[in-house]
Formats: structure tokens, C-alpha cells, sequence
């Protein structure tokens, strides 16, 4: 297979993991409503856990991230996180509808809990993601930078997006809109967050 065919397969097979909806989404969501570039700014994040992550994948250090140990660990730190944030979220309804700038992390910040906490991110990159860095590994060192950078491209993009088109909701339908996004993004963050400490121990034979 040509490099260029497998750029094109993974870019394919990138944005079914890209644009899963999951925790990251309505953090997007919530934080795009007050910026328009909270979105990059997320994606930045995202990247400062991802191009490490894929750097360790070469080195031989994918199967880590399989042991049932450590992805309870992430699970149980990341569910802590969500639950935090969620709550976080909530508290800021009783201002002026949640107008008030949320006293939580930045978005940059947010890009990296929210994917370093993240386990069903790290499962995707040992298996699905392993793969094809691995193979694109294979056709050079220049080739598999490419493909990284390829492969954050499509988050950055995503991301800006879904943030674009919040803030433009918040801006024409104004703080009612601001109110029940971050009604419902705070809502979803709890449920991912009880889900993932379940599955976290679960994983870790606590329960």
C-alpha cells in the first residue's frame, strides 16, 4: 500500500474517534457557548497528551496502556475529574444564568484532563491508534509525523467547530441559551463521570 492510500485509510478510521460524542464533546460545548476558541484551545490540550502518547506507542510502551491496572487508575482520576467539573458546572446556574465566567480550568487545561482522564481515549490509542502509528512508523520517520499531525488536525478542526457553532447559538439566542447548555453539559459530565469511576472499579475488582 502506497502512503499515501494509508494516509487516506487513517484519516477515515481517525474521524470515527474524532468525532465520537463523549465527555471532551460537551466540555466543547459548554466552553465554546463563552468563547468562540475555546475549540483550538481544547484541541491544543488534546494534542499535548496525544503527540507524547503516540511518541511512547513507537517506543514500545502500547501495551502499558492495555494493563487493567493502570486504565482503572486513569479511569478512577478521570471520573473524579468530570464529577468535579460537572459540579463545577452547576454551581455556576445560580449566577445570572450561568452567565458568569466559570471559575474552573481554562479550556487548554480541559483538553488535557479531559483526554489524559480519559480511558476509553487511551484503549482507543492502544488499540485502533497503536495500529496505525505502528504502520506509519513503518514507512519513515518524516511519514509518521505527517500522520500525526494529520491525525490532530482533524481534532483541531472538529473542535473549532463544534465550539464555532456554540458560540454563535449563545450569541443570537443569548443567556437562556448560555443557561440550559450549561444545564445540560454539567448534567452529562455527572453521568460520564459516576460511569466512569463504575467502570474504574469494576476494572480494578473493587465492585
Amino acid at each position: 500500500m502506497s502512503y499515501g492510500a494509508f494516509l487516506l485509510q487513517a484519516i477515515l478510521i481517525s474521524l470515527s474517534g474524532v468525532m465520537a460524542p463523549g465527555p471532551l464533546t460537551v466540555v466543547i460545548v459548554g466552553k465554546g457557548a463563552r468563547s468562540p476558541w475555546a475549540g483550538a484551545l481544547i484541541a491544543l490540550g488534546h494534542g499535548i497528551v496525544e503527540f507524547p502518547l503516540m511518541a511512547l506507542i513507537v517506543v514500545g510502551l502500547g501495551p502499558l496502556l492495555r494493563q487493567t491496572t493502570f486504565s482503572g487508575g486513569v479511569g478512577l482520576a478521570g471520573g473524579a475529574v468530570l464529577l468535579w467539573m460537572g459540579v463545577g458546572l452547576l454551581r455556576s446556574l445560580r449566577s445570572a444564568q450561568g452567565t458568569e465566567q466559570l471559575r474552573e480550568v481554562s479550556p487548554l487545561m480541559a483538553g488535557v484532563l479531559m483526554s489524559a482522564g480519559n480511558p476509553y481515549f487511551l484503549v482507543w490509542w492502544a488499540t485502533v491508534g497503536a495500529t496505525l502509528v505502528v504502520r506509519a512508523s513503518e514507512y519513515g520517520l518524516w511519514q509518521l509525523v505527517v500522520f500525526a499531525v494529520v491525525h490532530w488536525s482533524l481534532d483541531l478542526v472538529w473542535d473549532q467547530f463544534l465550539s464555532s457553532a456554540s458560540f454563535r447559538g449563545a450569541k443570537l439566542l443569548g443567556a437562556r441559551f448560555l443557561f440550559w447548555v450549561s444545564l445540560v453539559a454539567g448534567i452529562t459530565l455527572l453521568v460520564f463521570g459516576v460511569r466512569f469511576v463504575l467502570d474504574a472499579l469494576r476494572r480494578l475488582g473493587a465492585i
